[in-house]
């Protein structure tokens, strides 16, 4: 799909063809019976552009809920855009913060910029590519914040953010060759961001999960978020939009909720300890952010091995940051002995996790006999494999 046929997909036709094909049957097996029809009412162009739209949408709902009914994509555009219920929070921090107008550079479809101008911020998005950028302008109008927020095409390292109070860039972290995790690699590079950032009295620019901390620049505050358990994104917060502490967790439930952790003044290193009653799972957004000691003080709990992420302690309390586990019992990992400890107890259905573990998830699970189908047994339970030291382990647990 080029511009031109993007533009068609925005007149009276355009829209009647998109409906026809919305209502139509664009699964993989009818799709091209259903493009065959389609083409016999209208042009074969806008035919194309019709079924790629109504095919990203369906794609888009993971990401947009039913928003992404109102919304249109590039393929690119859709894999690259951030979902809604994170720029849903993050533009409500914007909003809480009420600068004068946000410069997005590079704002590729424009949903960061499409739920700021939501909440009721105003903003420029700059886009390099002409088609993306039409995309984001037709998705400002779709919801009808056209005139709070805009979009122009341009290069977003020679935009001027003067005059801006706040800019939000989201460089490219993506190549032919897969994802960049060196914030120097990324696209522009993190260190042009943070200089045109740093013109303006704030800022945020959103960054992979895997950022080191040395990466974190003086001052700023790094705020990783996961939605419904799996972390997506980080984002560093400068200038008047940084908080009071260095680094902070976001757990989004993706209907609305929002948890927060950030550092304990004064906690240190969490203790060591024999596995307890319990095993907690903390989520990858406390663990990527450095808040495991936190989750460990809450569950008045200590680390089985102090590299490794699982928290043992021999109380249940409930907490938002971490999945909980009653401990049924723990094993030196030995397939012959786990193998007969899951038929001594009928278990049926296996959750296998690990962390610290050497193991091929896949093979033992054709090994226990679990891979093609489940076998009869009564009971669920979960396997999760680590080591204390040298030593592994298989301990077998129950949610809770």
């Amino acid at each position: 799909m080029d511009n031109e046929e993007f533009a068609g997909l925005l007149t009276p036709a355009g829209t009647e063809v998109l409906a026809a094909a919305e209502a139509a049957d664009v699964s993989e097996g009818a799709l091209l019976a259903t493009a065959s029809r389609l083409r016999e009412r209208y042009p074969a162009g806008l035919v194309a552009a019709a079924l790629t739209q109504v095919r990203l949408r369906e794609r888009g709902r993971a990401k947009f809920g039913a928003d992404a009914a109102r919304m249109y994509f590039t393929p690119d555009g859709l894999e690259q855009s951030t979902r809604a219920p994170v720029a849903a929070h993050r533009a409500r921090r914007f909003a809480g913060h009420a600068p004068s107008r946000v410069l997005e550079l590079g704002c590729g479809i424009g949903a960061d910029l499409l739920y700021r101008a939501l909440a009721g911020v105003s903003g420029t998005g700059v886009e390099r590519d002409p088609l993306t950028a039409s995309v984001a302008r037709a998705n400002l109008a779709a919801f009808g914040v056209a005139g709070t927020a805009e979009v122009v095409t341009g290069d977003a390292t020679a935009a001027d953010p003067s005059g801006h109070g706040a800019v939000f860039a989201d460089p490219g972290r993506r190549t032919a060759r897969g994802r960049v995790f060196d914030p120097r690699s990324y696209e522009p590079p993190l260190d042009t961001v943070l200089e045109l950032a740093g013109r303006v009295p704030a800022a945020c620019v959103k960054v992979a999960p895997g950022i080191p901390h040395d990466a974190v620049p003086d001052g700023a505050e790094a705020e990783w978020i996961s939605v419904s358990g799996e972390v997506k994104e980080a984002a560093l917060w400068l200038g008047g939009l940084a908080g009071t502490v260095a680094r902070r967790a976001t757990l989004l439930d993706g209907a609305g909720g929002v948890a927060t952790l950030t550092p304990e003044p004064g906690l240190g290193e969490p203790s060591v300890r024999e596995f307890g009653r319990y095993l907690y799972e903390p989520d990858g957004a406390v663990i990527r952010a450095g808040l495991v000691a936190e989750v460990a003080s809450a569950v008045a709990g200590g680390l089985a091995d102090p590299r490794i992420a699982y928290v043992t302690s021999d109380a249940l309390v409930p907490t938002p940051f971490a999945a909980a586990y009653e401990v049924l019992d723990v094993l030196p990992f030995s397939l012959k002995r786990l193998r007969a400890e899951l038929r001594r107890r009928d278990v049926g259905a296996l959750t296998i996790k690990k962390r610290g573990s050497a193991v091929d998830v896949d093979r033992l699970r054709r090994d226990l006999g679990f891979a093609r189908r489940a076998p009869r047994g009564a009971e669920a339970m979960t396997v999760v494999l680590t080591r204390v030291g040298a030593a592994p382990f298989a301990v077998l647990v129950r949610p809770r």
